[in-house]
């Protein structure tokens, strides 16, 4: 849904924001949120910011997802501002409270907004175009969780419950292909049998957490390439954004997401299995940077299952492409028959190419350790 001039105006009002309004455009292209580009004018010198109206129906409670970006910005701006030379209003994101002092405001639709200090003279990308893009979000990611590490505060809200907990997609899924509404399971039976077959390995890193084998820390949750800002001058990933699903986690959901996400050399929803792929040059890339920011905090068992991250998160994801896809696609949009099903053949793909390469992937691993 596209916003109206006016209407923007109307909710930059509703915040601490001085001088009069300019003008506003759509920004970025998140599918979740609808987010705004807007600059206020203010004794001749323009500010500008982020405008975005959250998804309560992705979010149920913007309050406490609210309350969870407040902690964590208020937490990296604190470590960000004893580094020599650091710029914390660039390195970290910036709430602007609204009138009423909390840190969104609801309008008369029931619709919640919020508002952030927009980063000049950086940009997101959406594809991962070379090995130098990858190792700086990487090391990017890899600080965030760094600055995070010595987290002491009472326990982040859980903006979406179970988010990455690969035993509980394993049921979903059982579930879904038990109660099949859309008669769909048997068109994708190999892709079930792959996922059965892969079972055991879904419980690897809970239960290590759940014996007290593995530290829960503050996590992302999201990390791919477009959630850091990279700055336009030195080309260094500067800034971390898209908190929505920051909670506490397991630092390797991080790490093998972007594994994930950037090792694939081809589309999402690719339909040609042949042309599926995986990039090991970008994953010592991904490895590199990671490292040299987040090495010092990580403790052995971290460092042991890095390598095997990328595996589990990937199945994770086409376990749930697969399991909307079953349920009639009611969670991920889609634009043609069969898209969801697509998306995760490529993902079980993608585990079936870094099976293949695990142990070069962790001689990789061993390199930079």
């Amino acid at each position: 849904m596209r916003h109206s001039r006016e209407f923007l105006r109307h909710i930059g009002g509703e915040f601490n924001l001085p001088g009069v309004f300019q003008c506003a455009e759509p920004y970025g292209t998140g599918h979740i949120n609808d987010t705004y580009h807007v600059r206020w004018l203010a004794n001749q010198t323009p500010h500008e910011y982020i405008h975005q109206r959250i998804n309560h129906f992705v979010f149920k409670d913007p309050a406490r997802l609210m309350d969870n970006i407040g902690r964590v910005t208020a937490h990296l701006r604190g470590k960000i501002a004893l580094r020599p030379g650091a710029q914390p209003e660039r390195e970290a994101l910036t709430v602007v409270p609204a009138r009423d002092g909390r840190l969104f405001f609801q309008d008369d639709r029931g619709d919640f907004w919020r508002t952030y200090i927009f980063i000049t003279q950086a940009r997101t990308y959406d594809i991962c175009q070379d090995e130098r893009l990858a190792r700086e979000a990487a090391r990017a990611f890899g600080q965030f969780q760094a600055d995070l590490s010595d987290w002491n505060e009472p326990r982040l809200h859980e903006t979406i419950p179970w988010f990455h907990h690969a035993p509980r997609r394993i049921e979903a899924l059982e579930d879904a292909i038990a109660r099949d509404p859309h008669n769909r399971a048997a068109g994708a039976r190999p892709e079930i049998d792959f996922c059965l077959k892969h079972k055991p390995m879904t419980g690897l890193l809970t239960d290590l957490i759940e014996r007290g084998s593995m530290p829960e820390r503050i996590t992302h949750n999201d990390t791919k390439i477009n959630n850091v800002m990279i700055d336009n001058d030195s080309g260094r990933g500067i800034c971390v954004i898209d908190l929505d699903t920051v909670m506490a986690g397991c630092v390797l959901y991080d790490f093998g997401d972007m594994v994930r996400s950037i090792t694939r050399t081809c589309a999402e929803d690719e339909p040609d299995p042949d042309r599926v792929g995986m990039n090991l040059r970008m994953f010592e890339a991904l490895v590199s940077g990671y490292l040299a920011s987040a090495g010092a905090f990580l403790i052995p068992v971290e460092i042991e299952h890095l390598a095997f991250s990328g595996q589990l998160i990937t199945l994770i994801i086409g376990i749930r492409f697969l399991t909307d896809y079953l349920q009639g696609d009611v969670y991920f949009k889609t634009h043609r028959p069969g898209q969801n099903l697509d998306r995760a053949r490529v993902q079980f793909e993608m585990v079936e190419h870094m099976e293949n390469s695990f142990d070069q992937m962790r001689r990789i691993v061993e390199k930079y350790c």
